[in-house]
């Protein structure tokens, strides 16, 4: 019994103590009330991760651009094949038929 009422006197010096009460309110604002707080730098993180995510994407993309353009400027069959892919480009005596699946249909 003589161990419990100290060890109850110590907490309540502890809480009592103006620096542990200064430095537990400022701990608690910093975690829980400052514009920075735990939440707001989680949403940061992820949103950092996000967009590296994204950058990584349109490197790659932005590379892979710029290497068909190269072949396309450098290679004329190339550039004809690619007229005839995307924009369905033709010559004056030819006819173009476009075969579309039927899942593509569907969608």
């Amino acid at each position: 019994m003589f161990y419990i009422c100290t060890t109850m006197k110590r907490i309540i010096n502890l809480f009592s103590n103006k620096y542990f009460l200064s430095a537990s309110i400022f701990l608690a604002w910093m975690l829980f009330f400052d514009r920075n707080d735990l939440m707001s730098q989680y949403d940061y993180r992820t949103e950092l991760k996000k967009l590296q995510e994204e950058k990584d994407f349109y490197t790659k993309e932005t590379e892979l651009v710029k290497k068909t353009l190269s072949e396309l400027t450098t290679d004329q069959t190339k550039l004809e094949k690619f007229a005839r892919e995307k924009y369905l480009m033709k010559k004056e005596n030819e006819d173009v038929y476009v075969i579309i699946p039927e899942k593509e249909i569907e969608k």
